[in-house]
């Protein structure tokens, strides 16, 4: 079984393929996403891989078919940006979603499955010097408790609860370099008993052993060689194993993958067999299948590997900008409407 590959686009919406990249289809008509609309963000449910979510810009958007059809999920930010969706992994009804730029940077979050709605009680700023207004990137669950979480924005701060999200505590400005509110990821490693917290900003990795009041860290241009780190990805239920990319900028014109298998602590490369046109914007791993690996470039390359990222494939189909990816274990039934076919 292959699967389905997504690809979340910003101008394309979504893109799919359930044959591993032989053909691609676009949305179909009669949606309640438009096949050109923004999208921003995906997860899928841990209990049902078949239920998908995405984040668009004009709010949250769920599947129920692995990606075939897409329905509006009812909301009080319908008409939003919405920039991340996050699906507890323990815990498929509750669910966070974060908004931003152009629309207000807000957290909200349902215990129900989408059904209601509450608003974070968290004091996000509503412009930054980087990016006029923040957009919420980055989110993340404790797999250890789950009272604990985690969401960052870029810009505006690194945040942290500990009652599930009915308090909030901002703490970026223990982190120890430049930069240190511009958030792109969150990682939350059980590591073995010996928990990281793993945060990545623009231009360093950090990580904590304390849930956040101490931090350790590299910055990236010293680490890698290239100074602008962006997107992880972590297999289901891992231990350690973090992939990260790395680049030279926004939207840049080159980007490496790196794997680490002890938390954040040493990396190894994954070359990739032609050079990636621009920074890889977004890495999924298959829920299901930890070998099956996917990253697309913020300008369109798509690249998948079989085998954990040790060796990549480059897909013959090219994309507008790549906000995100996600590869589900479950096979999308495809009617084909706007399809692209390349024979073998």
């Amino acid at each position: 079984m292959s699967g389905t590959i997504l690809v979340s686009t910003v101008g394309q919406a979504v893109i799919k393929s359930s044959d591993k990249g032989h053909t691609w289809h676009r949305l179909g008509l009669g949606q309640d996403i438009e096949f050109d609309a923004i999208t921003r963000s995906l997860d899928v449910d841990p209990r049902d891989p078949k239920v998908v979510y995405i984040g668009t810009d004009n709010g949250l958007c769920v599947s129920h078919d692995a990606g075939a059809k897409w329905v509006q999920v009812e909301s009080p930010f319908v008409g939003q940006t919405v920039w991340k969706v996050a699906v507890d992994p323990n815990d498929s009804n509750r669910i966070f979603v974060g908004t931003g730029a152009p629309s207000r940077a807000v957290l909200w979050r349902t215990k129900d499955a989408g059904k209601t709605w509450d608003r974070a009680p968290v004091n996000i700023p509503e412009f930054c010097a980087g990016v006029s207004k923040p957009r919420l990137l980055a989110f993340a669950f404790d797999p250890t408790d789950r009272n604990k979480l985690w969401f960052g924005l870029e810009e505006g701060g690194l945040f942290k609860s500990e009652d599930g999200g009915d308090s909030w505590e901002r703490i970026d400005d223990r982190l120890l370099w430049d930069f240190n509110s511009d958030i792109h990821t969150i990682q939350v490693m059980p590591n073995k008993g010996e928990k990281v917290i793993v945060v990545v900003c623009v231009n360093a990795v950090y990580r904590s052993f304390d849930d956040g009041a101490t931090w350790e860290g590299v910055i990236a241009k010293e680490a890698f060689g290239l100074y602008y780190a962006r997107s992880t990805a972590v297999p289901m239920n891992t231990q350690s194993t973090l992939y990260l990319s790395v680049s030279d900028g926004t939207p840049g014109t080159t980007s490496q993958i790196y794997v680490s298998h002890d938390a954040a602590a040493s990396w190894q490369l994954l070359p990739f067999p032609v050079q990636p046109n621009s920074c890889v914007w977004g890495i999924h791993v298959n829920p299901s299948n930890a070998n099956q690996v996917v990253a697309g470039t913020k300008y369109g390359h798509l690249f998948t590997s079989e085998n954990g990222g040790l060796s990549w494939k480059k897909e013959w189909r090219e994309f507008s900008e790549i906000a995100d990816v996600l590869w589900t274990p479950a096979e999308a039934v495809i009617e084909a409407a706007h399809v692209s076919v390349i024979e073998k």
